[in-house]
């Protein structure tokens, strides 16, 4: 029977400080090649095979849908390093690296290290993003405060209205809808991956020396580990596993243009996106939101406009934060008019057609110092869960990270 509480252990941001009501068990050493089923196939899941498999190890993946359709797809595909607070820098860093690495030998990922711009519009942005320049992390991101001519210089797409920009060279994107399809087939080649689309996990058991997953078809699967990464599905067989783990969900809205006409070299984002980023955090950012320069439109969604070309020309724009529940199932309108209105003034030009509009749901670590929720539901079950909007920049990161600590 489920109970309430599981142990559970955190990756804080800071290196390798954990809940001291569990302790990490190490049974599981890389002598021998491991058979590992990793229920899940959104960045998390996909991100713990991809770490198994460089790791010698076999791989069975479940995903109850076709493909991936949660917030593995409907986010910007954005490897953000510009906003993580210092005592995760370390922690992204080392994913943003794991993606140059897997997009130099995967690359249908899409992996392109264009950074990014933050555009700055009142001054009270940009005391923000000085404090942000002239900071002690401000090496390591790649920040560099831009005058206007030096924007344009750099993305000549950016001939509308701001004051400065804060470039970070170390941002870097991915094609969200292309890259877990590109990531299965090249560790199908390996010979020792297998996925199964559209299965459903029903139950999973430990028997001692591993773990039998029984799938809807009434499948078993055998396993010395489990790893089931359910994204934003915290009731279900998640709930049966690991009873209540400090998790919440988070909706988003955003939408998808058509092709721009022109390059748009690097993301950018507008002053708004500093309230929603630890890395800015300090007396700027309180007289920032003190100031309240937000129009109601963006306060009352808790808005900020991030945007990114993808491949094909189009620009993914969003987003908004919602944290109420039960969720509309509808989208409103206001944001993306609002989402249009910022776009069109930074950019200097009306906006492509929008040709999709889309929300989507993921899943937050309660604590906002908690990077990512790992609970131990038996010896060989783990449950892994929470990054919040960091999924698709840490990723890779938190695959291989929980593969270290479990000894893989």
């Amino acid at each position: 029977m489920p109970t309430a509480y599981r142990p559970v252990v955190y990756t804080k941001c800071s290196p390798a400080v954990y809940s001291p009501n569990t302790r990490w068990s190490r049974p599981f050493v890389s002598m021998a090649a491991m058979r590992l089923v990793v229920i899940g196939g959104g960045i998390l899941g996909t991100a713990h095979a991809l770490a198994a498999i460089d790791r010698g190890h076999e791989v069975v993946q479940l995903e109850r849908e076709p493909e991936a359709r949660g917030a593995t797809v409907r986010n910007f595909g954005l490897v953000w390093v510009s906003g993580r607070s210092a005592a995760e820098l370390e922690l992204t860093l080392r994913s943003r690296q794991l993606w140059e690495e897997i997009g130099g030998r995967i690359p249908g990922v899409g992996f392109r290290p264009a950074g990014s711009i933050t555009l700055i519009r009142t001054h009270a942005e940009l005391a923000v993003a000085e404090a942000a320049a002239a900071g002690p992390t401000a090496g390591a991101r790649g920040f560099e405060l831009l005058e206007p001519e030096r924007v344009s210089a750099i993305n000549p797409a950016l001939r509308g209205k701001y004051l400065a920009g804060l470039h970070c060279s170390t941002d870097a994107a991915v094609e969200s809808r292309q890259a877990l399809p590109a990531v299965r087939a090249y560790l199908a080649a390996t010979g020792r991956y297998t996925f199964h689309p559209s299965t459903e996990a029903r139950s999973v058991t430990d028997t001692g020396s591993g773990a039998v997953v029984v799938d809807d078809l009434g499948r078993r699967h055998e396993a010395d580990l489990v790893l089931h990464c359910p994204g934003a599905a915290h009731t279900g067989l998640t709930r049966e596993l690991v009873g209540a783990i400090p998790v919440r969900r988070v909706r988003l809205q955003m939408m998808q243009t058509a092709p721009l006409g022109e390059p748009l070299t690097t993301a950018i984002a507008d002053g708004d996106s500093f309230r929603y980023y630890p890395g800015f955090a300090g007396a700027e950012l309180d007289a920032l939101n003190r100031e309240q320069s937000q129009s109601a439109t963006a306060a009352e969604h808790k808005m900020q406009l991030l945007c990114v070309q993808r491949l094909h020309g189009g620009l993914t724009i969003g987003d908004t934060h919602e944290y109420a529940e039960p969720f509309a199932f509808d989208v409103d309108e206001a944001p993306y008019e609002h989402l249009t209105a910022v776009t069109e003034e930074l950019l200097g030009r009306e906006l492509p057609q929008v040709i999709r509009r889309w929300a989507g749901v993921y899943s937050q670590s309660v604590d906002p110092d908690t990077i990512v929720t790992r609970a131990k539901a038996d010896e060989h079950v783990w449950v892994v869960t929470g990054p919040g909007g960091r999924g698709m920049t840490l990723g890779p990161a938190i695959g291989a990270e929980t593969a270290d600590l479990l000894n893989l």
